[in-house]
């Protein structure tokens, strides 16, 4: 099948499920506070639950680019499940990748079938941008366990989900001294904070995950001790450019709204879209998305293809898209006038669900430091 048939497939499939089951719902889940499991389990029915796992544990085995159109049309029905499903999607990945045959078979076919859901803990209370400074503990009980102890801070998912894929702190200072062991739902010393409250993914739970002696089978470790953050670093690429194709699939339902609401809004005896201002705007606008669009794509192609410029290319589609889908959100806002700043016309909160984007998977400000140390190297 020639690419663009086959992303075609994809991204029919995805808005189907978008249009049909998150977008009429979103509006009351982020207002009710709702996380939606059984919407949620819906969709690893379509293979969204293992996107880029393996397909001998029950993995749709498909491309980043694939993930890109996937994640893009979820989020024009529902940014926080998009979102929360791309996380989930980044630890799966991670024990397929990184696993060993055996968690492999144990964890992966409950993953992609969501029986399981699973949450990423890298950041700390005292350690966010600065990763590699993490201070929870992982102390070797004999050869059968490990003992934890710290916490872990805005973990999507907590307490809700069942896997925690956890970097921790097994050696030295630094990111040479970081591993990374799974953590399941019901361990002893496994208790969480509580939920967040939260500017907007009001559809999801967030809350600290914290381990007080907290006693992990030493089978959980991934790979070898102190390759934990390699494989946070490798986690990264590819949910900055998930977390970008929430952007621009939020952005362009944003966008559509303050589309057809422009066109049917009167004002001095005609539609908004008739004034020069309005059409300036969504020519921006419009200009805006498909330049993300372009740029998240052919850094998806790089990841894919295994470029050696695709982290440099990653954090730049992140830094640039989440900026460019914000601005085109709040431009819709400003579109709709004061019925935007109601929760009935629903932009007001793809607004505040996008806006976190600038901040998650590495600050928009940390993306310029990566790009910077990129193209200063050598």
């Amino acid at each position: 099948m020639h690419e663009t048939e086959h992303l075609a497939l994809i991204r029919d499939t995805a808005r189907g499920f978008a249009q049909d089951r998150l977008r009429p719902n979103a509006g009351a889940w982020d207002e009710g506070h709702v996380f939606s499991k059984e919407t949620i389990r819906e969709a690893a029915a379509l293979g969204f639950a293992g996107i880029y796992v393996r397909d001998d544990v029950g993995g749709a085995g498909l491309s980043r680019l694939d993930a890109a159109v996937i994640f893009e049309e979820l989020a024009r029905g529902c940014i926080t499940t998009a979102a929360f499903i791309s996380i989930h999607n980044m630890a799966a990945w991670m024990i397929d990748t990184f696993g060993n045959e055996e968690q492999r078979a144990r964890f992966l076919p409950k993953l992609t079938s969501m029986e399981m859901m699973a949450s990423y803990c890298l950041t700390e209370p005292g350690s966010g941008s600065d990763a590699s400074a993490l201070r929870t503990t992982a102390r070797k009980d004999g050869n059968s366990h490990y003992v934890l102890n710290g916490s872990k801070a805005f973990i999507s998912g907590a307490p809700e989900n069942d896997l925690y894929v956890c970097m921790v702190r097994t050696g030295e200072p630094g990111p040479k001294g970081i591993s990374t062991v799974l953590v399941e739902k019901g361990t002893p010393g496994l208790s969480f904070g509580k939920q967040e409250r939260k500017m907007g993914w009001n559809a999801q739970p967030t809350a600290q995950v914290i381990f007080e002696d907290c006693r992990v089978p030493a089978e959980n470790l991934i790979a070898t001790e102190g390759f934990g953050f390699k494989i946070a670093m490798a986690g990264l690429d590819g949910g900055r450019l998930n977390i970008a194709a929430t952007s621009l699939g939020g952005a362009s339902d944003a966008f559509e709204r303050a589309l057809a609401y422009a066109k049917d809004r009167q004002a001095f005896g005609k539609a908004i879209a008739d004034f020069q201002a309005t059409q300036f705007k969504l020519a921006d606008m419009a200009t805006d998305l498909e330049t993300a669009r372009v740029f998240l794509y052919e850094a998806a192609r790089r990841l894919d293809a295994k470029d050696p410029e695709a982290t440099k290319f990653c954090a730049m589609a992140k830094r640039y898209v989440t900026d460019a889908g914000f601005r085109v959100a709040n431009d819709a806002l400003q579109i709709h006038g004061g019925y935007g700043y109601l929760k009935d016309y629903e932009v007001e909160r793809i607004v505040r669900d996008l806006r976190v984007n600038q901040i998650l998977e590495g600050t928009n400000e940390i993306m310029r430091v990566i790009i910077s140390r990129e193209l200063l190297k050598g």
